[in-house]
C-alpha cells in the first residue's frame, strides 16, 4: 500500500510539459523532416538496378538535350548572311562588356535583313545558358539593348529567363536530385527550411530572391525541385523578379549603343547615366544585410 502511494507521489511531482514547448519543438523538427525525407529517398533508391537504368537512360536524355541545343544553335548560325572575316571573331557567347559590345555591333548589322533569323539566335542562346547554368546571361540582357526596343527587349528577357529556368527545373528533376544533395547539402537544407518558412507565400518570396543577391540565380534554379518549390510559382516568381535587374542590364546596352553608333551622340550626360545605373545595381547588395534580416 505505501508503495503505491508512492509511486503516484512520484508521478504526480513530474514537471508537466508546457504546451507551447511541445509545439515549437514539433515545428523545429518538422522543418527539418522534409529535408531528410527527399535526402532518405534519394539515397534508397540510387542502390535499385532500376535506379541505375533510369540513372543512364536521363544522362543519355541530358546529353540529347544539350546536343539538340548546340544543333539549332548551329542551324541558326548557319541561316546567317556570309560574314567578314572580322565578324566572324566575334560570333561566340560573350564573356565580358567588350565582347558583348562588339557582338551587338555584328548582330545589329544584319538585324533589318535577317530579323527572324537573329530574334532566333539570341532567344535560343539565352535559353541555352540558362537551361544548362551556364554564366553570360547578363551579356546577352546587354545585347538586347543594342538589338531592340527597351520594353521589347525586357519582355524577351523576361521569357527567356522564366523558360530556360523552367527547362533547368525540369532537367534537376528528372536527373539531378542526388546530385544537387551530394554537392550542396548545407545549402539545400537551409534553403529548405527558409522556404518551409516562406511556403504560403511562395511566389513572393521568390520574386524576392530572384531582385536580391542572396542566392544565385543558377542555385535556384537546380535546388527548387529537389525542396518541392512547385512549378507555377517558381516559373511565374522567375518571369517577374528577373525584370527589375534585367531593365538596368538593356539600359546600359542601349546607352552603348547610342554611345558608338555615332560619335556625335557622346555625351557625358551618357557616361554619367551609366553610372547611375551600375549604382543602383549595387544596392541590393549594399543593402543584403538590412533585406535578410527583414526577410527572416
Amino acid at each position: 500500500m505505501s508503495s503505491n502511494i508512492s509511486d503516484q507521489n512520484v508521478r504526480s511531482r513530474r514537471p508537466l510539459h508546457n504546451k507551447d514547448e511541445i509545439t515549437a519543438n514539433s515545428s523545429e523538427s518538422d522543418e527539418s523532416k522534409e529535408y531528410t525525407q527527399i535526402k532518405a529517398k534519394t539515397s534508397q533508391t540510387s542502390s535499385t538496378p532500376e535506379s541505375a537504368v533510369s540513372k543512364s537512360l536521363s544522362f543519355v536524355l541530358l546529353v540529347g538535350i544539350f546536343t539538340a541545343s548546340i544543333g539549332f544553335l548551329y542551324l541558326i548560325y548557319t541561316s546567317l548572311p556570309e560574314l567578314d572575316q572580322d565578324e566572324k571573331v566575334h560570333i561566340k557567347l560573350p564573356t565580358s562588356i567588350e565582347d558583348a559590345k562588339q557582338l551587338g555591333k555584328v548582330l545589329t548589322k544584319y538585324r533589318k535583313g535577317y530579323y527572324i533569323q537573329v530574334l532566333s539566335a539570341y532567344c535560343l542562346c539565352y535559353i541555352f545558358l540558362q537551361t544548362f547554368a551556364i554564366p553570360g546571361s547578363i551579356f546577352l540582357s546587354i545585347i538586347s539593348g543594342y538589338l531592340f526596343p527597351v520594353y521589347t527587349a525586357l519582355i524577351l528577357v523576361c521569357t527567356c529567363s522564366a523558360v530556360g529556368a523552367t527547362f533547368c527545373y525540369a532537367i534537376t528533376s528528372l536527373i539531378g536530385r542526388k546530385i544537387v544533395i551530394k554537392y550542396f547539402p548545407e545549402k539545400v537544407e537551409s534553403w529548405c527550411k527558409q522556404v518551409d518558412h516562406h511556403r504560403e507565400h511562395l511566389l513572393n518570396y521568390i520574386i524576392f530572391l530572384r531582385i536580391t543577391p542572396f542566392l544565385p540565380n543558377w542555385f535556384i534554379n537546380i535546388a527548387s525541385p529537389v525542396i518541392n518549390v512547385d512549378l507555377f510559382p517558381f516559373t511565374l516568381g522567375t518571369f517577374i523578379g528577373v525584370a527589375p535587374p534585367s531593365f538596368f542590364a538593356i539600359q546600359t546596352g542601349t546607352t552603348l549603343y547610342e554611345m558608338t553608333e555615332s560619335t556625335s551622340n557622346f555625351t557625358w550626360s551618357k557616361v554619367a547615366f551609366l553610372g547611375i545605373l551600375a549604382v543602383l545595381s549595387l544596392l541590393p547588395v549594399l543593402f543584403k544585410k538590412k533585406l535578410r534580416s527583414r526577410l527572416e
